[in-house]
């Protein structure tokens, strides 16, 4: 899982990132928003095989710091001038603990310097899987979350965790 052709959700549909001027620091923040450890590489050219439907990223600029791709600059989504032949790839580490931080909001907890499992989550009676009421597991059973305090930056969260954009 810590390695192949690069494909990004948006708008619901799944796409590809073009390899215009794609590099390491491209990669490492998508093997950090991946918790994959180290980027290894930065394949272009289709190396993990040609993807198919949308082009959704091209151009991308990170500088290797951003949290997720969506903090790098690049043209709009959706907007490119590639094939899939110029398909992106990422080859990371796979050891998330040489990125572990105490409040690691995209997918796993550190605790004492060891990864534990994340929150498992699910939104119900919404229109999609990635709308609804936010409902966690713990002790065996469903529950709900309580809104105090609650605001964009926590449904980021939970879109990002759910693979929702």
């Amino acid at each position: 899982r810590c390695a192949g052709r690069l494909e990004v959700l948006w708008n619901q549909e799944w796409g590809t990132v073009c390899d215009d001027n794609w590099d390491l620091s491209d990669a490492m923040v998508v093997c950090r928003q991946l918790d994959c450890g180290n980027a290894l590489s930065a394949p272009g050219s289709a190396h993990f095989g040609e993807g198919t439907g949308h082009i959704w990223l091209d151009d991308m600029s990170c500088t290797g710091t951003e949290a997720d791709l969506s903090a790098c600059r690049t043209r709009p989504w959706g907007e490119h001038n590639c094939n899939h032949g110029e398909d992106a790839g990422v080859v990371c580490s796979g050891n998330s603990r040489l990125h572990c931080s105490p409040c690691d909001p995209r997918r796993l907890c550190c605790v004492d310097g060891e990864i534990k499992k994340p929150i498992k989550l699910q939104l119900v009676n919404g229109s999609s899987r990635c709308a609804g009421r936010v409902e966690v597991f713990y002790g065996q059973q469903w529950g709900t979350v309580c809104d105090d305090n609650w605001d964009i930056t926590d449904a980021e969260v939970v879109c990002r965790q759910l693979g929702c954009g």
